[in-house]
């Protein structure tokens, strides 16, 4: 059962002593991170030389031509070694030869691999993904680690901003070991699709600690006007390395389940936002949340309900 997103930010407050947030599946099990990926990441955000090296490696520049090097043949090698790696099912993917490192990464899934739960009331997530949620404030303020954000500096909108007052907002963290893929989750009328210019930092807790990664990053967002949930704000946000926010419609009607776009190499983050009094986020999320851990979930999976 859901209960009201009502986190009191104090609760999230506390200066966090540890750059990476843990992870727990709705089992409440600990899911092992990437500790390699990790030990890189705390070196680049956590001192002087590691942000010098990011002033040039956060440029869009950069990830475009990351994302042309893998999109190469040669780039194929490192395929197999990164499915060892992280222990990919390939069971769950359609059987193809991919034509590069990319063509893999952006690997289509198995007819009903992922369940799509079609209950109307059930708020579902729209990837595979670490989720987290927070509460908008009604001076349309909100904290993520430690950080504070306004929702004008998210959606570079006034108006949408303020229809959003006293809201929530649910972070969907993708890594490179997810499916990237995502979709729509409801019924509904989409709007156009609104890009914002901005740089590639990671969407790995860590950087949060150093800077305003979701207020900087570069990010596309669109409105869903849904039958179940009201106007739903959901943007994609570009990271290190991301070569590309592949969005499929402009403004048209969309089903829940259907492929709304994906994302090329990197690791990338959906946001969710919802009006006042419009779902209820399931309560292990909001503990987790609560404690600084994130919820491992499938593409379609019930994180939530209607309110």
């Amino acid at each position: 059962m859901g209960v009201a997103c009502d986190l009191d930010c104090n609760l999230l407050n506390r200066r966090e002593l540890k750059y990476i947030m843990e992870i727990k599946d709705r089992e409440g099990n600990i899911v092992p991170g990437n500790e390699g990926q990790n030990k890189v990441l705390g070196f680049l955000y956590g001192n002087k030389v590691g942000r010098g090296a990011l002033s040039v490696l956060v440029k869009p520049f950069v990830s475009n031509l990351g994302g042309a090097v893998l999109s190469t043949r040669l780039s194929r090698l490192l395929i197999s070694p990164f499915v060892r790696k992280n222990g990919i099912d390939m069971n769950e993917y359609e059987p193809v030869m991919y034509e590069s490192y990319n063509d893999f990464f952006m690997r289509k899934i198995r007819r009903g691999a992922r369940e799509i739960d079609t209950e109307k009331s059930h708020l579902i997530s729209p990837s595979d993904s670490k989720v987290t949620v927070y509460k908008i404030g009604d001076n349309s303020r909100f904290l993520i680690k430690n950080r504070w954000y306004t929702m004008e500096s998210l959606v570079k909108n006034k108006k949408v901003a303020e229809a959003y007052r006293g809201g929530t907002m649910v972070i969907c963290r993708l890594t490179v070991d997810d499916y990237h893929h995502y979709a729509y989750i409801d019924d509904g009328y989409k709007s156009k699709n609104y890009h914002i210019s901005g740089l590639y930092h990671t969407v790995n807790p860590v950087a949060n600690d150093h800077f305003p990664i979701y207020a900087e990053n570069q990010r596309e967002y669109t409105i869903l006007h849904s039958d179940n949930f009201g106007d739903v704000l959901m943007m994609e946000v570009g990271a290190l390395m991301v070569g590309k926010i592949a969005n499929r419609h402009g403004a048209t009607l969309v089903k829940r389940g259907e492929e709304k776009g994906h994302f090329e190499f990197g690791g990338s983050t959906i946001i969710m936002c919802f009006r006042k009094n419009r779902v209820k986020i399931d309560k292990d999320i909001i503990e987790n949340t609560k404690n600084g851990i994130e919820t491992k979930v499938k593409m379609g999976e019930k994180i939530g309900e209607r309110h």
